[in-house]
């Protein structure tokens, strides 16, 4: 939460709901960093948090010390923290994803073959290319090129873009598809101001993967208590694996040198991004 740029998404987890004979819609967060696409400085890492429910009061509480650039989809619950406050420009930027718009068209491309989404698919194809030879970068050619390169590609797909809408009735999947973009435009637009940010929200979806696998083996968490538990032992686990830890066996020894009584003045050598070969050995 320290950091000025932060990717987050969400996705529904079923709790047991004692003495009603059912479970209740719950949900896990999470708030990731990873500085590596852009050479820079620090290690990835992942937080996750547990809510019984999907209000927008949960990410605002979670985020309520962040400022910076967020990551996020369009739930609606993220819209009060890009709100000004006051004469205060808003501590928080969203940064839309281009993945999820590219998502509506493409569904359209698939189910009708249209012309206009495929053209539009293309135009997307080509930002997509540009984010793939920068990508290891530093932040500053990042940007250099996104201007360069990006922003002409981007104002010539929003002017073709707002044509096509008007000729699309609302109500048809394709004007929905447009839509979509068009109503959040500088939003999905502002990874080309700083080389830091993604074109995409891509890395926090793949970061909520682990929790869709087991979530199909344990079916749901027996409390609200559980579900706070899991969110720790998921932040161990996908931070493990985002630093190239196999998190079995980066837990296995862990816990044996805690058992054996590894000072509580070191634990920051524990860390997935401290972790030696040496001390694993050790232990």
């Amino acid at each position: 939460m320290a950091q000025s740029v932060l990717w987050t998404d969400d996705t529904p987890i079923r709790t047991l709901a004692p003495g009603k004979g059912r479970t209740n819609l719950s949900r896990f967060w999470c708030y990731a960093v990873d500085p590596r696409p852009y050479g820079g400085a620090g290690h990835p890492a992942v937080l996750y948090r547990y809510s019984a429910d999907r209000k927008g009061v949960r990410p605002q509480g979670h985020l309520e010390g962040f400022s910076g650039y967020l990551h996020a989809d369009a739930f609606a619950g993220y819209q009060a923290l890009y709100r000004p406050n006051g004469r205060n420009a808003p501590r928080i930027q969203h940064v839309a994803c281009f993945a999820h718009a590219r998502r509506k068209l493409f569904d359209v491309f698939e189910a009708t073959k249209s012309p206009i989404a495929g053209e539009a698919l293309q135009r997307i194809q080509e930002l997509y290319a540009i984010e793939e030879e920068i990508s290891g970068k530093s932040a500053t050619p990042r940007r250099a090129a996104r201007q360069a390169q990006a922003k002409p590609l981007l104002d010539a797909f929003h002017t073709w873009a707002v044509a096509q809408r008007r000729r699309l009735s609302s109500k048809m999947p394709l004007g929905k598809a447009f839509q979509y973009s068009l109503s959040r435009w500088d939003a999905l637009t502002r990874y080309i101001e700083d080389g830091r940010l993604s074109i995409d929200n891509n890395l926090s979806e793949r970061l909520l993967r682990g929790i869709a696998v087991t979530r199909k083996n344990f079916l749901f968490l027996g409390s609200d208590r559980g579900g706070t538990r899991a969110a720790v032992t998921y932040t161990i686990i996908e931070s493990a694996k985002l630093n190239g830890l196999d998190p079995e066996a980066y837990l296995a020894s862990v816990l044996d040198l805690l058992a054996r009584g590894h000072p509580i003045s070191r634990l920051d050598e524990l860390l997935p991004w401290n972790f030696q070969p040496q001390i694993a050995a050790a232990a």
